[in-house]
């Protein structure tokens, strides 16, 4: 996840580091009494910077079914242009999807086969088992949920995957 938070909170601490460092200059222990009855506010307002932006990014960050579902042909070159439909089951971690058109034919029985699946950053952001011999249905899980469910390894979830895997 990029964003911007981190050199506005750079600024906001270098903001904070030159008027602490100009107070102390023109005023000595009277300024230093004023400084600290000025903290609770400064830092108050230095929580709001991280923690209001934060809140809207994570708002943001919610997986829908639609998400789920380009995941999964980026993650394996044998579900392209299947035209998967996701539903959630449950919110950010269990979706069940249904293909348009079966995968490629290379394998003859696709139940149980597990594929990892690939979200827009191309990293590895969980994975699907098909439930179904044709190959359209699948229950996808996404993070730690698909790694509990033995679909992708613990050090395989977040690797840099910049196109579908093939085989």
């Amino acid at each position: 996840m990029s964003t911007d938070l981190a050199p506005r909170l750079a600024a906001l601490g270098d903001a904070l580091q030159r008027a602490a460092e100009a107070d102390l200059a023109f005023g000595g222990a009277r300024t230093m009494r004023r400084l600290r009855s000025r903290v609770r506010p400064v830092v108050a307002i230095a929580a709001a910077a991280v923690l209001v932006p934060g809140a809207a990014i994570a708002a943001t960050q919610l997986i829908g079914g639609g998400d789920v579902a380009r995941s999964l042909p980026a993650g394996t070159l044998s579900l392209a242009g299947t035209q998967p439909t996701c539903t959630v089951v449950r919110q950010d971690v269990e979706y069940h999807c249904t293909l348009e058109r079966p995968p490629a034919p290379e394998i003859s029985d696709w139940t149980g086969t597990v594929e990892p699946t690939v979200d827009a950053s191309k990293h590895v952001n969980g994975g699907c088992r098909s439930l179904a011999s044709d190959g359209r249905s699948w229950q996808c899980y996404i993070g730690q949920a698909a790694v509990e469910q033995k679909i992708v390894g613990p050090g395989f979830l977040g690797t840099f995957a910049p196109s579908p895997g093939v085989g």
